[in-house]
């Protein structure tokens, strides 16, 4: 079993940068691949980025790709994600999700989802 927990959403102005983590429960976190999904209002949720188990390797959506920068800690359970140059398009509810693929593109429906944090980009 996985719990995943967000932090570090908030309201900024376009062009600037916010920081997303997520902590992970349990002991086998290094098992799982990780990613960020994100649902604006309206809209389906959508894959944004992927790290695979031991960080070497990392996926985004063509949207995010040089503004976005995924990266994980397994000594400390964390997944994080550098957002810069938001844009007010970005704005949306982002989820953290856990899933034991041996790739870096999570499925739509990961083994574990976070509760989600709100970001707001204003023009």
């Amino acid at each position: 079993q996985v719990q995943l927990v967000e932090s570090g959403g908030g309201l900024v102005q376009a062009g600037g940068s916010l920081r997303l983590s997520c902590a992970a429960s349990g002991r086998t976190f290094s098992r799982y691949a990780m990613g960020w999904f994100r649902q604006a209002p309206g809209k389906e949720r959508e894959f944004v980025a992927g790290i695979n188990w031991n960080g070497g390797r990392t996926y985004y959506q063509d949207s995010v790709k040089g503004r976005f920068t995924i990266s994980r800690d397994n000594a400390k359970n964390t997944v994080n994600l550098q957002m810069n140059s938001l844009k007010p398009e970005d704005t949306a509810v982002y989820y953290c999700a856990a899933d034991r693929t041996v790739g870096v593109v999570l499925p739509g429906n990961p083994d574990y989802w976070g509760q989600g944090t709100q970001v707001t980009v204003s023009s």
